[in-house]
Order: C-alpha cells, then structure tokens, then sequence
C-alpha cells in the first residue's frame, strides 16, 4: 500500500528516512493536515518517491513535497537471543548515554514499552557501554 504524505523539501530526497513526532498545533487550521498527520508518531518512513506536486507551508522553511513513503521496521533490543518469528515484549530502556552507537534504538519511541512484537529480524549481540546484555531485533506489531 502507498503512504501518501507532506514532508519539508529540505528532506525530500528519494532513500531519505525520517521519524515521524506527530501532530503540530501549529497546523491545525491548515486544510492539509490530514496528509501531513496519515502517519504513525514515533515511527520510522523511507522515502521512496518524489511528486511533483509542492504546496506552501507556515511550518516549514520554504515549501512541503508531496512524496510517497515506506514505513520501516521497528528497531529495539531485548534482554535475551530470540529466534525470527517469536513473540517478544520490548522496552525503552532508561540509557541516557547519547554516545552510543546504539541510543536510538534502545530509545526508539516507535516501541511501546512492554508490548509484546513479532521478530522479523535479529541482528544478535550488542556491545553495550554499560555492560548490559542486549540483541538487536527490527519487529512488526
């Protein structure tokens, strides 16, 4: 299924990701908020086609592209080694170390902690700077 949406043309670039936050106050007398806001908060999209079609923005610097997006698998990690296809629950650990290589996904906001996700994916141990044990997995609700 195509995801239609509105993104800001400085990130319009075919093979660009982004993560969605979620609706602005800013517009919500904007007649194209329902394109802008189709999108899931928290969650990861690739851009995967450019439309010709621009329209002005308040918001953004300059104009928004209507573009067409894939939403990406969700990346988190879990405490123990998971086999593809198992049903795991994930949560947002309370790491405040910006440094890692790894802060984005164990604080992916796309995660709901304690909800339980199916593996697609896992990518096995992680070196983790404070020692914990943890394996990365991408996962579908």
């Amino acid at each position: 299924m195509v995801i239609v949406t509105l993104v800001g043309e400085d990130i319009a670039v075919e093979g660009n990701e982004f993560v969605y936050l979620g609706a602005n106050t800013e517009c919500r007398n904007c007649q194209l908020k329902t394109v802008c806001f189709n999108l899931k908060p928290g969650r990861t999209y690739r851009i995967s086609k450019i439309r010709d079609k621009r329209h002005n923005c308040t918001v953004h610097d300059g104009q928004v592209v209507v573009v067409e997006v894939e939403e990406q698998p969700i990346s988190g990690m879990v405490d123990m080694d998971v086999m593809e296809g198992a049903s795991v629950p994930l949560r947002k650990t309370g790491c405040r170390n910006l440094s890692c290589n790894f802060f984005d996904v164990c604080t992916n906001p796309g995660i709901t902690s304690g909800r339980s996700y199916q593996v697609t994916k896992n990518y096995g141990k992680v070196e983790c700077p404070k020692g914990s044990t943890l394996y990365r997995v991408d996962v579908k609700e």
